[in-house]
Formats: structure tokens, C-alpha cells, sequence
């Protein structure tokens, strides 16, 4: 698989042919940030504009199957789990759904646009041992680096790639996992055996 991050929590997943954008930015987004492509799967966590722009991943005849709240989907063979959690930004409180699924063999658990550090137990129990963790750091209503650390290791992943970061806080998130010179790449490719032996590693995936 290969995961490209456009900034916010904006990713592209690709496995073959397959496609999964995760919380693409919508043009209402005052981010700035702009991506567009076809993609077979839409997850959004949280009906913001920073995370829920659909409208960008349609491209040709590729329109997305999109998903966008709690719940267990079944599409193109790939199995999602929608888990319900909290959210607050600009101190408004959404409802934010984490993710947990699998592609290629590799279980993803994508946290989203989350403000509380203690998920609950059905999500704990849920997300069991996750391969790969994308976990928000930036603060701001959400996770801080210092509460997105200490989840991110309770969880016990084998990889944890951070989002929503700036500078500052990307430094910080660092600092607290012990890692201060992570592995940072434009684009992550990735196979099953790649994961064979690592604990907690992070890695930085640059904006495009």
C-alpha cells in the first residue's frame, strides 16, 4: 500500500487499483489546502469542513462510496468499523467516528478529528492491536501532543503516523513518544512484513 498526506487529516491510501481517501478537505475548509482525485472509499470522521469534502474525490466515472459515521460497512472486500467518540472544534462539539479497518492484510485504525484521550472500552475492545495508528496532535480542540502520546502508546501500535501538526506541536508530540528523529518521508510504501518487529515506531509523512 502506498499513503500520501495532503495536510490536515487528508490521506490517500492506495492498494492495487483501490483507493481510500480518509477526511478530505472541503472547499469551504479555510485550511488552504487543495486535493483532488478519484477514490473508491470516503471515510469521514467528523461533518466538518476541514474533514468532510466528498465532493473532491469523484474523478471520471470513480465516485466514492462514502462513509461517514459509526458502524460496521462491508465494501469492495474491505471491512470498515465505525466507532463513536467525541470531537470539539472552535468549541463546538461534533460527533467523531474512528476507524478501524483492514487493507492488504494491514489493520488501520485512523482516529480522526478527536478531543477526548479516554475512548471508550467497546472502542478499546474494537480496535484491539492495531498495525498502523494515524493519531491527531495539533491540539487546538483536539488531541494535544501530550494526550495524543499517551493514547497512541496505550494502544500499542506498531506504527503511529501523526496529523494535523504544525511545527510546534509535531516537535512536542516527538518529544513525548521518546522519538525525536523519526523517520520522515513525502510518501509511505508499505507491506505487511514491513510491520514484522516494530513497536510504537513513528513516522512523518510530510504534506504534499
Amino acid at each position: 500500500m502506498i499513503i500520501t498526506y495532503f495536510g490536515k487529516q487528508f490521506f490517500k491510501i492506495s492498494q492495487g487499483e483501490m483507493v481510500l481517501a480518509f477526511n478530505p478537505v472541503s472547499k469551504n475548509s479555510k485550511s488552504g489546502i487543495s486535493a483532488k482525485f478519484g477514490a473508491d472509499i470516503a471515510l469521514i470522521t467528523t461533518n466538518h469542513s476541514d474533514y468532510n469534502g466528498i465532493e473532491q474525490l469523484s474523478h471520471g466515472e470513480r465516485v466514492p462510496f462514502a462513509i461517514t459515521g459509526p458502524g460496521d460497512y462491508e465494501v469492495k472486500e474491505i471491512f470498515v468499523k465505525g466507532l463513536m467518540s467525541n470531537s470539539a472544534i472552535d468549541n463546538k462539539k461534533y460527533i467523531n467516528t474512528i476507524y478501524s479497518l483492514i487493507v492488504d492484510n494491514i489493520h488501520i485504525v485512523f482516529l480522526g478529528a478527536l478531543s477526548d484521550a479516554e475512548i471508550s472500552k467497546e472502542a478499546r475492545e474494537a480496535i484491539g492491536d492495531p498495525d498502523i495508528l494515524f493519531v491527531p496532535v495539533g491540539g487546538n480542540g483536539l488531541l494535544d501532543a501530550k494526550a495524543s502520546a499517551k493514547l497512541a502508546s496505550s494502544l500499542e501500535p506498531k506504527m503511529i503516523i501523526p496529523m494535523d501538526y504544525d511545527s510546534s506541536s509535531l516537535k512536542l508530540f516527538l518529544k513525548e513518544m521518546g522519538d525525536e528523529k523519526p523517520e520522515t518521508l513525502e510518501k509511505l510504501t508499505l507491506k505487511r512484513k514491513d510491520l514484522d518487529g516494530k513497536e510504537g515506531e513513528v513516522v512523518v509523512l510530510q504534506y504534499e
